[in-house]
Parts: structure tokens; sequence; C-alpha cells
């Protein structure tokens, strides 16, 4: 027996165009590897999509693959994760299911207690027994699990697979460690796989009587850290009770971190250069991390263009910057000695006025705007009357 375990797809997620289209193929090859494969079912463990209404582009994309799998006699086997689904509880795998292409098998029934009692759907071909529990935001799904008769999963005979989109407080990594996660004894014991989504990491334990508990991974990574980390996407394969993590490489991925720490502007964009320069950029999805406090300068003159410029000369698919850790001791002194907002602000206009040569009416009329913007809604007035009320002020600020 084969099956395939895919998981945290987030199929339309990335803001960046050429990203979201990197994800969307790296979906496409897994599931030409799955055919090629030719696996006997595949398995989503939660978030095929990053929203519960994902954009048409990403729906179509999706349906043609999922199809494909349908096409050639390939069950899916989904739960809903906490991305897929609406404020209503409504979710796109509801529509996917009336259309013949997944089946969900976190079904279930109220008992006379107030428990539930989940139902198992059997594979046709493999006999094998799937069902699971929903995932959703914040971990809010740990409450069902107070309702879950677990007995009557943990005494089904045969082969049977517990699909869960949660995360686990005995498996969850370190840099997670805030992430709300539930202990692994609220699952049902005595299953011979547990299909986990929801934490990106790739994994594969087992503890006491919870065999094979495995995270494929993200298809692809979903922000810029997971980039840096896992630098690829991947699912699982598992072939007669072999669990194989499977990588989906659609892009080489090259990452730099510089340390910021002392030197200049002009220092960091060299730095940076020379660091790019060490590796081959060609189609290649480029990440440059910058961190630590400027020595002189500030972060918005480290010449980012020039960088890349560079970079897209040299056929990079795309590049990412981050510099949230990067600080100027320019900044920090003037936000130690200036003691109030309305000073800060002037402080910064001041500053900026030398650089684009704003006249001295400038500077107070940039002033007088940034007061008029500053201005709060008056108890019960109108969010139209208040917007009139700006409107007006800012009409008689510039002559309207």
């Amino acid at each position: 027996m084969k099956f395939a375990h895919l998981a945290d797809c987030h199929i339309g997620g990335w803001r960046e165009g050429k990203l979201r289209d990197a994800n969307a193929r790296s979906f496409c090859l897994a599931i030409k590897t799955c055919l090629e494969e030719a696996v006997d079912f595949v398995l989503i463990s939660g978030d095929l999509f990053n929203t519960a209404v994902p954009a048409i582009d990403s729906l179509r994309m999706a349906v043609e693959q999922l199809r494909r799998l349908k096409d050639a006699h390939i069950p899916i086997y989904i739960i809903a994760g906490s991305h897929d689904f609406s404020p209503s509880g409504k979710t796109m795998i509801e529509v996917l299911e009336h259309a013949g292409l997944v089946l969900n098998v976190a079904r279930g029934e109220e008992l006379a207690d107030g428990r539930v009692k989940l139902k198992f759907t059997v594979d046709e071909k493999t006999g094998v027994k799937l069902t699971g529990m929903i995932g959703k935001k914040g971990g809010l799904e740990v409450g069902y699990y107070d309702y879950l008769a677990k007995e009557h999963l943990e005494q089904e005979s045969g082969m049977k697979i517990f699909l869960f989109h949660s995360a686990l407080a005995e498996l969850k990594p370190k840099e997670l460690e805030k992430m709300d996660a539930m202990p692994v004894s609220l699952l049902p014991a005595n299953f011979a796989y547990y299909a986990g989504g929801h934490v990106h990491v790739v994994d594969h334990k087992s503890i006491g009587p919870y065999k094979n508990i495995v995270y494929p991974g993200p298809i692809f990574p979903n922000n810029f850290s997971e980039v840096e980390k896992l630098q690829q996407g991947s699912f699982v394969i598992v072939t007669d009770g072999a669990v194989k993590h499977v990588p989906l490489k659609v892009h080489p991925t090259v990452c730099i971190r510089v340390d910021a720490n002392g030197k200049t502007p002009t220092d960091v964009s060299v730095l940076v250069k020379k660091e790019l320069a060490k590796h081959e950029l060609t189609n290649a999805i480029v990440t440059i991390r910058v961190a630590g406090q400027l020595g002189a300068g500030r972060p918005a003159d480290v010449l980012w263009n020039d960088i890349f410029f560079d970079a897209y000369a040299r056929n990079a698919y795309v590049v990412l910057r981050n510099t949230n850790a990067l600080t100027s001791k320019e900044l920090d002194v003037m936000l130690v000695k200036e003691a109030s907002v309305e000073e800060v602000e002037s402080a910064l206009i001041q500053e900026h006025a030398t650089q684009v040569k704003l006249k001295d009416e400038d500077v107070l009329l940039t002033k007088k705007v940034m007061n008029v913007l500053a201005a709060e809604k008056a108890e019960g007035e109108r969010a139209t009357d208040f917007e009139g009320r700006l409107s007006g002020e800012l009409d008689r600020l510039f002559g309207g």
C-alpha cells in the first residue's frame, strides 16, 4: 500500500506574485509526483488554501490538479485547517466535496451524553479506515477533543489513519514555543498513522501508543523565515509503512545574513553585494537579512536599489529583504531626546526638510496637515460627518 500526505498548501498565500506562482508550481509538482508514484490515495491535513474564499486563479489551479487525481482514480481525503474557515464556518472544502473532487473525513455525530463520535471513511481499494478532526484559528479545536468519544475510535479494528491540524506540545519546536499546542494524549490511540498539519515543520515521531505522528512540512515556505529555514517545500509518501519525506524544489534558494553592528550604510551595501557575489543567483529565490545597530547613518541609507539591480541583473527569480532588526544610533538618540509625540514629529519634519529642500512655509503647512489628520472622531459623530469635517479643514489649508 502506498499513499501521499500533504499539508499546509496555503495556495494563494503569498502577496508577491512570483512567490504565489512558485507556491502553485510546488503544489503541481506534488500532484505530478503522486501520479508518477501511482499512490493509492492522497491525504491533505488542512489549509489547502490560505483563505476561505481563494482568488479565482488559485481555485482554478487547485481544481485542475485535484481533477488530475480524480481522473487517475486516486481519491483525496481531506480535513479543513485553520485557514480554510470563513467567519460563518463555511469552507471551500464543502464546494470541492460537492464537486466530487475530495472526501472530507472529519465527520461525526453527537451522542446522548453530549460527546462526539467520529465516523470512519473506508478507502475502497485498500480498506484503510480514515477519520479526523478539523483545525481552527488560535488552536480552538482543542476544545473539541474534550468531547471526543475516543473509545469508539480506539476499539475499531483494522488499519486506521487519523488526520489532524494542530500543534502537539511534545513535538513543538523551540522556535514555535509560543504557539498554542495540545498534549498528544488528546489524540485517540491505536492508529497506524497520524497525518498532522498546521505546524510548518518536517517531522516524524512515535510517542507511546501514538505511532507515526507525521508533519510533512508545507508544500512551499509561507514567509521570509520559512524560506530561510526550509528553503523548499515538501510532502510525504508512505510505502508499506515506510515514511519518506519528498522535497519539492521549484527554485534554488540563496539566503544571506549581514551583521550591521557599528557599520555605515555604505559598509552594509558593500557587504551584501560581496555575499551575493559568492552565489549563483540564476532563477534563485534570494533572501537578505540585515540586523544590528548602525554606527552611523540610517537604515534608509542602505543602497537597496543598487543591491536589487545587481541581483536581478544576475537573473535572480525574486529578491526579499528583512531589516526588522536593523537600527540606527541616530534614530535612537533622537527618540530618547524628544519628550513628546509632537516634538518627535517636529524633529522628523525638520530632518527631512533639508533633504527635499522644503521652505519654512512648507514645513509649517506640513505640521498643520499632521494636526488635522491627528484629529479623532467626536463622541456621537457619524463617520461621514467626521470625514467631511477633515476634508473641509484640509481644503481650507490648501486653499480649496
